[in-house]
């Protein structure tokens, strides 16, 4: 399936952004406890997730953000 089918099938249900990741990522402890951080506001506790995940796929936050707003035309 297309992931903005899926995207707005859940869409269709009345589902929120939070709700949809959830129903996505399961009972993963590990991004239920990403969840709950994004939930309290700790921006920083996510931003270290992503830059660790990243850093263990060999890639750069920056970079990769820097190529996300080139690729939606984001400067």
């Amino acid at each position: 399936m297309n992931p903005m089918q899926l995207i707005r099938g859940y869409m269709s249900k009345g589902m929120t952004p939070k709700g949809m990741v959830k129903s996505m990522v399961g009972n993963n402890p590990i991004f239920n406890n990403l969840i709950e951080m994004a939930d309290k506001g700790d921006s920083q506790g996510v931003e270290r997730f992503a830059r660790n995940l990243l850093k263990e796929r060999g890639l750069d936050l920056d970079k990769e953000m820097q190529n996300m707003k080139k690729t939606l035309n984001i400067q």
